[in-house]
């Protein structure tokens, strides 16, 4: 029988234990359910979970423990992950494109939401049996900056095509709603006013009295420095949507994603080799927990210990580091500044790694297995 405990202290204090030779993700029920806390007590109107960013079942478990009703799904085994857990969970069905197959499933599952950038996914909708009477929500695009990068490139409808499709709703029997994402790791409050004021006017000029305004994820986590400001970003949600609707104003929703998980998790790596020109070699890389990193950035969230879960303190030397594969791109962006005093069989600890670190995570060479174990504190 295992002697394990069923909650390390700390990640270190797991590392220090079980010196594992694979990739170790340390989840922290705390955290994440804290974080729910935060955003269900901050945000003015209904808060949902982007299943995509992790969907692992412990993540919808904690969630639900701490009264997490709603999700934002994106395909049916999304749908499925979610009502294992939560058989009478509302599911906002809100990826704009389907197939006429995962609409039937989704019909037959039973969605409370679904969103539409043209009118021929709302047809589709309509031929595929979704009752008449749940909401649809046109799903607007804006050209504006704030994300790491832009869902708009890829789903949306500019705003008067967005109103043409707000009217072919209202005509379809749906009841008539607006969704849009400022970008994933938007860190600018502002972006959601200009998109407030751009789907009050939209509604205008529909002619149409919204039911609901989804405000989208792109929440940002901390990845770099002191982290966004979220209160701040409630605050202009609160602030835009007064000011643009007055006194009829629809009822808001969001679906945080990466900011609701990302810091329940911290990824360790180990240190395989050290090269004497202070090249790193790590056993996890892009194919792997750290997948993200080319594309958001490399994160300054990092702590090094030994084998034994002591921190190394040496000065910072800048370091190219690599993933375990046989491939050359398999490498960290820039160059990682680590201490001196690394060696090989240390830790490297990433911290805010519980968004798309699991989610993305591939099998490429071999490599790409991340065992997960809880801690009182992920950090």
């Amino acid at each position: 029988m295992s002697r394990q405990p069923a909650l390390w202290p700390s990640p270190a204090e797991a590392l220090r234990a079980e010196t594992p030779d694979q990739p170790l993700l340390c989840f922290s029920p705390a955290v994440l359910q804290a974080t729910f806390r935060r955003f269900r007590d901050g945000f003015p109107g209904l808060v949902t979970y982007a299943v995509k960013a992790n969907d692992a079942r412990m993540v919808i478990e904690n969630l639900v423990a701490a009264g997490m009703t709603a999700f934002d799904v994106a395909s049916p085994d999304e749908m499925r992950r979610v009502r294992d857990v939560l058989p009478g969970a509302v599911l906002h069905y809100n990826n704009p494109v389907r197939s006429r197959a995962e609409i039937a499933e989704a019909v037959a599952i039973g969605v409370a939401s679904c969103s539409v950038d043209c009118e021929t996914e709302l047809a589709k909708l309509a031929q595929g049996g979704l009752p008449r009477g749940t909401e649809v929500s046109a799903r607007l695009r804006l050209p504006v900056k704030g994300g790491a990068y832009d869902f708009g490139a890829k789903f949306g409808a500019d705003p008067a095509a967005c109103a043409d499709l707000l009217r072919a709703i209202v005509a379809a029997g749906y009841s008539p709603a607006i969704t849009f994402h400022p970008g994933t790791q938007c860190a600018d409050p502002e972006a959601w006013r200009a998109y407030i004021e751009a789907a009050a006017a939209v509604a205008r000029d529909a002619g149409v009295r919204i039911g609901r305004l989804n405000v989208g994820g792109g929440f940002a986590a901390r990845r770099v420095g002191a982290g966004p400001d979220i209160k701040a970003a409630f605050a202009t949600i609160a602030d835009a949507t007064r000011r643009a609707f007055g006194p009829d104003a629809p009822a808001l929703v969001c679906e945080p994603g990466r900011a609701m998980v990302a810091d329940c998790m911290t990824l360790a790596t180990r240190v395989k080799a050290v090269r004497r020109d202070g090249t790193v070699f790590l056993n996890d890389g892009i194919y792997g927990g750290l997948a993200e990193m080319p594309v958001m950035g490399m994160t300054d969230r990092l702590s090094i210990v030994d084998a034994q879960g002591r921190p190394r303190q040496g000065p910072l030397r800048p370091r190219i580091v690599f993933g375990p594969t046989c491939d050359s791109l398999d490498r960290l962006p820039g160059e990682v500044p680590l201490p001196a005093d690394i060696v090989e069989g240390d830790y490297l600890l990433v911290h805010g790694m519980g968004a798309y670190s699991t989610a993305t995570l591939t099998r490429f060479n071999g490599y790409g297995d991340l065992r997960v174990v809880t801690v009182e504190q992920a950090g």
